[in-house]
Order: C-alpha cells, then structure tokens, then sequence
C-alpha cells in the first residue's frame, strides 16, 4: 500500500527530506507521493516517516495502490538494486 498526501497539506516541508526512497515531491499545489517509489518505509523503518513527522496527519493509505507487506519488500529490492546498477 502505497501512501498519498491529502489537500490538508500545509507544505510544511519535513516529509519529503524523511523518505528513504525519495517518493516525496512537490507537486503543483501540495507535496505528492509517488507509488511507484512508496515502501511505506519497509526495508528501511519500522514504520513509515513521513507519517511520522507530519503536524497535520494528511498521509494515509493510498486506496488506489493496495499491496501486501510481501509485495511492498518486493518494490524496495527492486528500488535498492535499481539505486546501485
């Protein structure tokens, strides 16, 4: 399951630098998650960061990127080899 930010985002700048897998960005208006690159930290922390840090709880479960905690370490050796090759 990848996570999302919601429109409650007040661009506070503290989750993007927590990502270990840089899924964090700017987007148009708010910060945005990438799915593709979203672990929810697995391989990295007990828990993921960015929902961690953030003040105003706008990071939840994206609905739309459901995976199991077997696929999510799927994604992250696929990330760590891609970091390296």
């Amino acid at each position: 399951m990848a996570l999302m930010i919601t429109d409650e985002c007040i661009n506070c700048d503290v989750c993007e630098p927590e990502c270990p897998n840089d899924a964090i960005s700017m987007g148009v208006e708010i910060y945005e998650i990438d799915p593709n690159k979203c672990t929810e930290c697995v391989g990295h922390f007990d828990e993921p960061q960015c929902v961690q840090v953030c003040p105003v709880e706008c990071i939840p479960i994206n609905p739309e990127h459901v995976e199991t905690p077997e696929q999510l370490r799927e994604k992250y050796t696929h990330l760590q080899a891609t970091k390296t090759a």
